[in-house]
């Protein structure tokens, strides 16, 4: 056989098994989330908040951090989008393509990806006690769109440089300047693109625990403040873990069960969403 062919087989054969292993890990964890979580799944999980006694197994529910969770990674999102957008329509329309400026934020941006999600954590930390703040869903919020901003600018920075050149230059040639270029033609463009970045920003802020824990809190209330502590999800399955008791590590499975859920209702919501607007890119 020839030597090209037998190569060619090895990597197919080696990337076959990286899918299946891919998958299969995948469905290992469902499984085993939902195996162990259903069981302790009840309508009070969803619908009450914690009562007295809840990590010693007694009654109530996960309601606080459900809606924790979805403030915060949902108001860390929209700050984030907001700090992207410019910074990337700035990189791919009015710096100088691969120019030294450009090279230079995204290398930046590339480090900041890599710092871990307890540095971003001590430094919130840090900042909210320099200015006498305490532990709130505010500081949750910011520090968490600093946690997802180089990722939304990373994946958007992609999309964007994906746009053909020449469709710009045909912007330009009809009179419209840079700024409508930018909105009408590159956002345009890159929408499905740019939901995907925020889908990955959400899911990497909503499953977060380490940059949340001392800048959210932990309360077994719904926030009704942005300078109120608020619960995560993350943080409901750590402490659940953390007790001794069987019957309260359950729910941790069923709380886990529950972000999955979640997270896999906005990936299910982004697909359709993209598919929709998907129509209006050239290619």
């Amino acid at each position: 056989m020839d030597r090209r062919r037998i190569e060619e087989n090895i990597f197919k054969g080696l990337m076959i098994v990286s899918t299946i292993a891919l998958c299969l890990i995948l469905v290992l964890i469902v499984a085993a989330i939902t195996f162990k979580g259903l069981p302790s799944m009840r309508l009070s999980m969803i619908t009450q908040t914690p009562k007295g006694g809840f990590y010693l197994g007694k009654e109530g529910g996960i309601l606080n951090a459900i809606l924790g969770s979805i403030y915060l990674a949902g108001g860390a999102t929209i700050l984030a989008l907001f700090l992207a957008l410019p910074v990337v329509l700035y990189l791919n329309l009015y710096a100088r393509r691969n120019g030294s400026i450009v090279r230079l934020v995204r290398f930046c941006l590339d480090v900041l990806w890599g710092i871990p999600s307890i540095v971003y954590g001590a430094f919130g930390f840090t900042i909210m006690l320099f200015f006498g703040l305490r532990a709130s869903l505010l500081g949750g919020i910011i520090t968490v769109a600093l946690l997802i901003l180089p990722i939304m600018c990373r994946a958007m920075d992609e999309v964007f440089s994906m746009v053909p050149r020449g469709l710009l230059e045909a912007s330009y040639a009809v009179g419209a300047t840079r700024w409508e270029t930018a909105l009408k033609v590159v956002v345009r463009q890159g929408l499905p693109g740019m939901i995907t970045a925020v889908l990955i920003a959400f899911g990497r802020g909503i499953g977060d625990a380490a940059s949340v824990i001392f800048t959210a809190g932990f309360s077994d209330a719904v926030p009704n403040s942005l300078f109120r502590p608020a619960a995560t999800l993350p943080l409901a399955i750590f402490f659940q873990l953390g007790t001794p008791f069987p019957q309260v590590q359950n729910r941790a499975y069923a709380s886990a069960f529950i972000l999955t859920m979640i997270i896999l209702f906005i990936s299910i919501t982004t697909r359709i969403v993209s598919r929709k607007y998907t129509r209006h890119i050239i290619k």
